[in-house]
């Protein structure tokens, strides 16, 4: 289910080295051919950022929106213990707060489950991606962080088509970025 609304890019040769001679770049003795390739892809391929109109008809779109949103300072909770569609729960986020020592204070809060590493590149990982409690968003928005990110798909269980996470940034005027890699270089650097 959610892979169906995840819909693969489209790569598609479009042009060859052997057709392209046809075009006569370059001289006769030194032909400069080319390759090119058509891409398509939803806006939610690879790591992205759900813009305030992704979820709000009245909100703002990604290029209307403040690049403040988008920068400053910023801490990464590790989460790797959180199952597979297991919940971020608030008391999960005490924890990692004062493991990383750094009091979430308007930063932008990365949280790194495992998820990437541990079902990469195998479809299942759309939708075994853990669950941000509507609880543990408004725990970071108490503390006046307004970007949250996450691996995977989702900040929410697709399958389950109840996005709590999702409705509460909606309401709050939240946003998150998803399919994030690489966090487990940043677990332990404290606020960067």
């Amino acid at each position: 289910p959610a892979l169906g609304r995840l819909a693969r890019p489209v790569v598609i040769p479009r042009t060859t080295h052997e057709s392209s001679k046809a075009l006569g770049q370059g001289t006769p003795d030194d032909l400069l051919t080319f390759t090119t390739t058509y891409m398509s892809m939803l806006d939610h391929t690879g790591t992205h950022i759900d813009a305030l109109f992704h979820n709000n008809p009245e909100g703002a779109a990604i290029d209307e929106m403040p690049v403040s949103m988008f920068m400053g300072k910023a801490v990464c909770f590790d989460l790797r213990h959180i199952p597979d569609r297991g919940d971020i729960t608030v008391a999960d986020m005490e924890k990692a707060e004062e493991k990383t020592g750094v009091r979430v204070d308007g930063h932008i809060v990365l949280l790194a489950t495992g998820l990437n590493q541990r079902h990469w590149p195998n479809d299942v990982i759309c939708s075994m991606n853990p669950q941000v409690t509507a609880e543990a968003t408004r725990w970071l928005y108490d503390r006046g962080s307004m970007v949250h990110g996450v691996e995977g798909p989702s900040t929410d269980r697709v399958d389950e088509n109840l996005f709590p996470n999702h409705r509460l940034c909606r309401d709050l005027g939240m946003v998150h970025y998803e399919w994030l890699w690489n966090l487990e270089a940043v677990i332990g650097a404290g606020e960067f």
